[in-house]
């Protein structure tokens, strides 16, 4: 297994970064591109192991999914490849890889897919996305780790409540809707801005959604779709990652092409801790002042703190002045980057879903292992902070969600490598 070998507090941090494609947004849009026959460009698509991923699984469903360059992939789906059992292997290796299932349904009725693998960060269970394709008409069932969805008429529009604003839910309901009989209504929908992306994507195929971004989205079926050029939003979970590696380092920072909307509840709580930062319409700019402060962090649905920077924030927390505390609310499982930061020096304790953390002084580079993606980022901002080199193992978690991740760091002075 790769690793990064970071020299920890060795040169100034700080300089301009580009803010790639939104992975979390890229994933629905590519499924959702198979809706159509045409010829569909995204372009601003991270080229990351994830995306590559589903690139890999549109086309063993029959579909075309090339990418041209290293940000603009052409999908298009006109006729199901007929294969009995989908290789498991290559479905496991991705979480997105369920949000296939909403376009093959829509489009012909009928899907079988293995149970989706991605980050071991709790129990993620597809039962709501299930819950909504049957409201609409269709049949589900399970067994020796597949699933099969099948609807011999065509999808039906219907009221769908969500027990928990789940995101992938969210997306597979509307995507599944948009070729439905009637219009569909999801109540207690989630609005991340991957939401919002999505339906503007749809829209501009042809599709009738409002809503979107709200807790209630509304989804008028239409008989069919058509191509489009879309660009995909940036990704507000790296440029909130770099910028807290300037919050840890001291050192200020120029993100280009950021969402500044995206990134609220990160952007007070850096204020709280005593950051200073400005914001125009496509970018943000850090300056730390000193060490930061301590701060309290609950993480909940969009608009509120994303769990997926819960980890990078804790990093953050471990060398600030005082003391405090993260309330996990979205996965039960999403803490295993704690034991890491404590080998290199962090004061962490839990309790059920909290953290509590006192600040140090200062860390120290040691060997540490990336369980998952925002873990392996975690821990990357630890060791650019930490005194000494560190080693950060198992960086095949990190390669998914972080687009030229070691040379972006590179060129904001981090001294890392990568060994096998």
């Amino acid at each position: 297994m790769a690793k990064y070998i970071i020299s920890g507090a060795s040169s100034s941090f700080g300089g301009k970064v580009k803010i790639s494609g939104s992975k979390n947004a890229a994933l629905p849009i590519m499924a959702a591109s198979m809706l159509t026959d045409e010829d569909t460009i995204l372009d601003n698509v991270p080229c990351l192991s994830d995306t590559e991923t589903m690139l890999k699984i549109i086309r063993t469903t029959g579909g075309i999914a090339e990418r041209d360059n290293n940000n603009s992939v052409h999908i298009s789906l006109s006729k199901p490849k007929q294969k009995k059992k989908p290789d498991y292997e290559l479905y496991s290796k991705l979480r997105g890889s369920v949000l296939i299932m909403s376009p093959l349904l829509a489009k012909f009725g009928h899907v079988k897919l293995p149970l989706p693998g991605g980050c071991k960060i709790g129990a993620r269970p597809i039962n709501l996305h299930l819950k909504g394709f049957s409201a609409m008409g269709a049949k589900i069932k399970q067994g020796h780790g597949y699933v099969e969805v099948t609807c011999k008429d065509e999808l039906k529009g219907s009221k769908i409540y969500l027990d928990f604003p789940s995101v992938g839910a969210t997306e597979n309901i509307m995507i599944a809707a948009t070729l439905a009989n009637g219009t569909t209504i999801i109540e207690n929908a989630a609005g991340e801005p991957e939401i919002v992306d999505l339906a503007h994507f749809l829209c501009e195929m042809g599709a009738d959604i409002s809503g979107a971004g709200t807790d209630t989205v509304v989804i008028k079926g239409v008989s069919r779709l058509h191509k489009t050029n879309h660009s995909i939003i940036p990704d507000r979970i790296e440029a909130g990652t770099f910028l807290i590696c300037s919050a840890a380092t001291g050192g200020e920072i120029k993100l280009e092409g950021a969402e500044p909307n995206h990134i609220k509840p990160l952007l007070a709580k850096l204020g709280e801790m005593g950051c200073d930062y400005e914001i125009s319409d496509e970018s943000i700019t850090l300056r730390p002042n000193g060490r930061p402060k301590a701060v309290d962090v609950k993480t909940m649905p969009h608009p509120g703190f994303p769990t997926d920077l819960q980890a990078q924030i804790m990093s953050l927390l471990t060398v600030a002045e005082g003391n405090g505390m993260i309330v996990e609310t979205i996965f039960e499982n999403r803490f295993s980057h704690i034991p890491e930061l404590c080998r290199m020096g962090a004061k962490i304790k839990t309790e059920g879903n909290a953290a509590f953390i006192e600040g140090v002084q200062r860390l120290s580079g040691t060997c540490v292992k990336a369980t998952d993606l925002r873990a392996g980022a975690a821990l990357t901002v630890a060791a650019i902070k930490a005194s000494g080199t560190s080693e950060v193992h198992d960086i095949e978690h990190i390669e998914r969600g972080y687009e030229n991740f070691v040379n972006k760091l590179r060129s904001l002075g981090v001294v890392i490598d990568i060994k096998d």
